[in-house]
């Protein structure tokens, strides 16, 4: 093969690196390559580079370190679903697109004017680290309350809502000059299985997507949204053969031609489960680039990818004029891009400066979507702040400095921290599920961190929250309750709690989340004699 042809295939693939300047640093070095290969990568070609980690600070020193490395333009994306901030510490962290969903049911107009804000502030975080492609908005309808992957990341729970906030977050990124990518194409919403560990099965006959899945993909692509990413799924009404990434009929038959969309088409992760752990690196990438895809995201082994890819074209099964169209829509693509130029971020004007993320929208979102009930909670002396996540090694929202840790101890409480798969706070009885006697005495404050997320493979739904509920309020010992981010948890929860006790619900779980609801719930202030406070 040619070295124009090698580096023609090069150019649609994207890999991944982590956002920090050194090898040493990288969190997930199975998928994040070393700078020697990343380098040499990008030096055959590689079109795109997708980052996780860093902050800010560093991740505009890492973009314009990748953009130096090579002569042409690059493809810099990120995972940024809920801002920028969610992935790259000291950009805006905002709340999971679902909490405008449900906004969306009370106040559409609002909800939809949020949504493009939402939009638009991502984007210029985004700009302001150097990357030009977002990978949101999520289209799917989150019609399933146990999708343990979509959840609150999805924009609604229905066809219309989805639609409208998709729509309005897509206006928002790209009026900033940033791409956006909807996905997962042609719909992830209804499943119970993780795609990035097993391979979900659809059984929806072609008028339910019709109906459900598809008019928020119609919406944005109406909007003009720059790129769609496929879903790890099979949907046997359209291909009994293969997953929609791999699939002829739904990328080319359904997206390119009934739908009309002439932008990228991009693969979910190659590394997920639902596809390496079934088809080999480099049969995968020939696979969906002959199903029209027209990038390769990240890809099991990526220099297999090219031999592989190379080896399609010299046996005739991909043609070196499909590729070069796939070409032509990345460098169209790029062309809308503003951030696409080798001059490194532009809203930096000097290595490591830092940015101011938008803490009125941040904050705004917060007050929009949080839920509180029951009167204040005034804390005595005493008592356990019992707070469940899934991971306390790798949980964002729980530094040190956390609201959730610091404003129960400076009450006077002390931490348990349970994690989900953690055996130890547990009697073993189903109607009286926490073991009080392994917790201090004392009034127990509950927090829950509970959403779904990838590779956890549920939503947090069968933990026995709502006995411990009943079985803390039994003993006279529930001081109160907050769920950060499932919907579905909080509403569950409902019929378990007494008239009076202090709940609150937040989509969020960051630290202003946190700050919000422990305010609006916790308070010092003693009633005066005649039944009013200061």
């Amino acid at each position: 093969m040619s070295s124009e042809l090698g580096r023609l295939i090069a150019e649609l693939l994207v890999v991944r690196a982590s956002g920090f300047l050194g090898d040493h640093q990288r969190r997930y070095p199975r998928w994040e390559l070393a700078n020697a290969e990343l380098k040499s990568l990008l030096e055959l070609g590689v079109g795109g580079v997708i980052l996780l980690g860093g902050s800010c600070a560093e991740v505009g020193l890492r973009t314009q370190q990748l953009r130096q490395w090579v002569g042409h333009p690059l493809l810099l994306c990120a995972d940024v679903e809920e801002g920028v901030g969610q992935r790259f510490e000291g950009a805006t962290w905002l709340v999971p697109p679902l909490a405008l969903g449900q906004l969306h049911r009370s106040d559409p107009k609002r909800a939809m004017a949020l949504a493009e804000r939402y939009g638009r502030c991502t984007g210029l975080d985004a700009r302001a680290l150097g990357l030009n492609w977002v990978l949101g908005p999520v289209c799917d309808v989150n019609n399933n309350p146990a999708n343990p992957v979509i959840n609150v990341r999805a924009w609604g729970e229905t066809p219309k809502t989805a639609s409208d906030l998709a729509a309005a977050f897509t206006r928002g990124v790209q009026a900033t000059g940033v791409l956006a990518c909807a996905k997962h194409f042609p719909g992830h919403g209804d499943t119970s299985v993780d795609s990035h560990l097993d391979l979900p099965v659809i059984s929806h006959n072609r008028g339910r997507l019709d109906a459900v899945e598809l008019p928020p993909f119609q919406a944005v692509i109406a909007e003009g949204v720059a790129a769609v990413m496929t879903a790890h799924l099979m949907l046997s009404a359209l291909d009994p053969e293969r997953p929609a990434t791999l699939s002829r009929p739904v990328l080319t038959g359904l997206l390119r031609q009934e739908l009309g969309f002439d932008g990228l088409i991009v693969t979910d992760a190659l590394v997920m489960e639902a596809i390496a752990g079934r088809y080999g690196a480099g049969e995968a990438a020939v696979l969906a680039l002959e199903a029209g895809a027209d990038l390769v995201l990240m890809p099991a082994d990526a220099r297999g990818a090219l031999a592989a890819i190379e080896a399609a074209v010299a046996a005739g099964r991909l043609s070196e004029s499909q590729l070069r169209r796939s070409a032509e829509r990345r460098r169209e693509a790029l062309a809308q891009a503003t951030t696409a130029s080798s001059n490194g971020p532009e809203a930096m004007h000097g290595p490591g400066r830092a940015m101011e993320p938008d803490g009125v929208l941040a904050l705004e979102l917060v007050q929009a979507t949080l839920q509180v009930q029951g009167g204040p909670w005034i804390p005595s002396a005493g008592g356990v702040n019992l707070v469940r996540c899934d991971n306390a090694l790798s949980a964002p929202f729980l530094p040190l400095t956390a609201p959730a840790l610091v404003i129960p101890e400076a009450a006077g409480l002390a931490t348990c921290l349970i994690e989900a798969r953690s055996p130890s706070p547990w009697s073993g009885d189903p109607q009286a599920p926490l073991a009080l006697d392994r917790l201090p005495d004392g009034p127990v404050l509950v927090q829950l961190f509970v959403r779904g997320n990838p590779f956890r493979g549920s939503a947090g739904a069968g933990e026995p929250w709502a006995e411990v509920i009943r079985q803390l309020q039994a003993a006279q010992r529930l001081a109160g309750v907050v769920v950060y981010g499932s919907p579905y948890l909080w509403q569950s929860l409902q019929p378990a709690l007494n008239p009076g006790v202090s709940a609150a619900y937040s989509p969020g779980q960051m630290p202003l989340a946190q700050q919000e609801v422990l305010d609006a719930i916790i308070t010092t202030k003693q009633p005066s004699p005649t039944g009013f406070t200061d």
